[in-house]
């Protein structure tokens, strides 16, 4: 690939789940498309669908002309209602006909990173009609690629690539939103100090520092006093950050040390995208 070295990483990550995803999609038999998996109200098709349509997207293709039906339960907010456009579009495609354009669609994505060479800071088209840097749209498609592969590998119940690329990128980008879950929307004390503990295959440790403002930010140093210690492993860290699992689901893969009240509070607050 030809990318700016600094989208190297992402492109690469990509593509590591992209044709992952590809693998376990193209044998399955049409019963299994409908499947449900843990992202909310999506069966396998619908998953692959999104993925198909962010895909078509970054190409610059068109969004479909396409009204959504009123009863559609998980699509609760304008965010929602976006992404759920061109998987609806497609509810009715049968499995040879969704796994066709996926395999198109990538082929075409594929030739459009061989050919990138625009700066990492260019604006380009964002979800909603936003604006953000091309950096930051294939962070986040390599970050949005990996988890979808995972929802899909929880449905068909075959584990595996946990510690791939996609979930180094996926770490990075769910650690971001940490400070602001700890110190904002759960309300950890000013002067304080939480403590997240990972194992697993992808395996961290991290402290969300509290200043006198009220404001986080995140380190790799341990804290000598934290108000609370959370330890678990990167599958569950990993399903709650992305609101696959609720904490009172995952209760017994959780080790909380400290403050309980201020404990169920951030894990109330964990899920961190839309």
């Amino acid at each position: 690939m030809t990318v700016h070295p600094s989208l190297q990483n992402y492109a690469d990550a990509w593509s590591h789940s992209i044709e992952a995803l590809t693998e376990l999609v193209q044998p399955l038999v049409e019963g299994e498309w409908n499947r449900r998996t843990p992202c909310p109200g999506w069966s396998v098709r619908d998953v692959v669908s999104h993925v198909i349509g962010m895909e078509c997207e970054m190409l610059g293709d068109p969004r479909p002309i396409h009204s959504l039906p009123r009863d559609l339960y998980h699509v609760r907010s304008d965010s929602a209602r976006y992404m759920e456009l061109q998987v609806d579009v497609r509810r009715h495609h049968t499995g040879l006909e969704i796994v066709s354009e996926l395999e198109y669609t990538v082929i075409r994505r594929n030739r459009q990173l061989r050919n990138e060479n625009r700066d990492p800071d260019t604006m380009v088209p964002a979800p909603l009609r936003s604006r953000q840097t091309l950096e930051t749209a294939m962070r986040m498609r390599a970050f949005d690629v990996w988890v979808h592969e995972q929802d899909l590998r929880h449905a068909l119940d075959k584990p595996g690539n946990l510690d791939g690329p996609g979930a180094q990128v996926a770490r990075d980008v769910l650690l971001e939103a940490l400070p602001k879950v700890v110190a904002k929307d759960a309300g950890a004390p000013p002067h304080s100090a939480v403590v997240i503990d990972v194992s697993g295959p992808v395996e961290f440790l991290r402290t969300v520092r509290v200043n006198a403002e009220g404001r986080g930010s995140i380190d790799g140093s341990p804290s000598l006093g934290p108000v609370v210690s959370l330890a678990t492993d990167w599958e569950t860290y990993y399903r709650l950050a992305c609101g696959r699992v609720r904490s009172a689901a995952v209760a017994d893969r959780i080790k909380i040390d400290g403050d309980q009240e201020l404990a169920e509070a951030i894990l109330r607050e964990f899920a961190v995208t839309p």
